[in-house]
């Protein structure tokens, strides 16, 4: 049967999730190579419970539970959220933060399509403020630690808080290139000064390069795919580049170059993953560039003047606070019309 060739099979919701959570594979790779197998933990931890979750709320607001599940979108969410966190994080941490992603930032509006904030980033961010401390216990790549931790000991400090005998939680921990790079500017240290730490590699964190590596990758195998369009990922990683370029020649002792930037924390994740959320973002082709270098604006001035090492969490949700206001603005010419 002949159609015309303005229809087209679009992708179902599972495909497209499917495929999210393919591209999430090289970054999840690399994660394991980098910090060991902790992030396996966090990451099953997290779908369980956001599956377990999403059922609970939808057989109390009696909706269909099977189709929900099948659609995969509580096992994105779950991920994105898990790959945000530290991968040695207790696991009530993770349970927490993906309980309220799932039930609060998602399930309360009406589940998936009526959500107008990204579940994972608000699940994070109420982990961040929550809970501060824990959420800045990132191990030490596997490479640089004192004391390398097995797989079973990853296990026993994530369910029981247990480490080897004569380890010290330092010994296994040390701060993210970005939170190290705040605190020392903070000491009157120059950047070139800083950046001479082990933790550093050419660009970002020693080790996390590989990750950041991966989530790019991944997330060219989605604009391949069609699954997201080149606008939200180029206008979040050039407006990115282009501010902390600016920051980097008015004073490169107190700011760090674009490559850091760029390969430091969760920049290309965001980038990939998290801004191109179909639900909390805008729709419209120019509003995707305006609502991506909105993010990434602001992800530098949070890391630059902020509280927090990384802002990529609070900038994507005052932006999806923005989208309908972005969308309204932004809407194509009616044809015909003159306005």
């Amino acid at each position: 049967m002949n159609r015309s060739p303005y229809i087209t099979d679009a992708p179902t919701v599972s495909i497209i999730m499917l495929k999210v959570l393919l591209a999430l594979v090289p970054g999840i790779i690399a994660y394991y190579w980098v910090y060991g197998g902790g992030i396996l933990v966090t990451l099953s931890l997290a779908t369980v419970t956001a599956l377990i979750t999403e059922a609970a709320i939808l057989k109390i607001r009696q909706r269909p539970v099977a189709p929900s599940l099948s659609d995969l979108s509580a096992i994105v969410t779950a991920w994105l959220l898990a790959l945000a966190l530290p991968p040695l994080a207790p696991w009530w941490l993770v349970v927490v933060g993906t309980f309220f992603a799932i039930a609060i930032a998602k399930q309360l509006y009406g589940g998936l399509g009526y959500n107008p904030f990204n579940p994972a980033m608000v699940g994070y961010a109420v982990l961040l403020i929550s809970f501060p401390v824990i959420m800045t216990k990132w191990p030490t790549p596997l490479a640089l630690a004192e004391a390398p931790l097995g797989m079973m000991d990853q296990l026993k400090l994530i369910f029981s808080n247990v480490l080897p005998v004569g380890v010290q939680l330092d010994a296994v921990t040390s701060a993210t290139p970005l939170d190290y790079l705040k605190t020392q500017l903070m000491l009157k240290q120059e950047v070139a000064d800083i950046s001479s730490a082990p933790i550093f590699g050419h660009f970002g964190a020693k080790g996390g390069e590989f990750v950041t590596a991966g989530y790019l990758l991944g997330g060219l195998y989605l604009i391949q795919q069609r699954i997201i369009s080149w606008h939200l990922p180029t206008a979040f990683i050039a407006a990115m580049a282009l501010i902390s370029l600016i920051f980097n020649i008015v004073d490169p002792t107190h700011f760090a170059n674009p490559g850091f930037h760029l390969m430091s924390g969760a920049v290309m994740l965001c980038a990939f993953f998290i801004i191109t959320d179909p639900v909390s973002g805008p729709t419209t082709p120019k509003g995707k560039l305006y609502f991506a270098a909105g993010a990434a604006v602001l992800t530098y001035l949070i890391r630059v003047y902020g509280g927090y090492p990384d802002g990529v969490a609070f900038a994507v949700l005052i932006m999806n606070m923005c989208v309908s206001l972005i969308d309204a603005y932004t809407q194509p010419r009616v044809f015909g019309h003159k306005q």
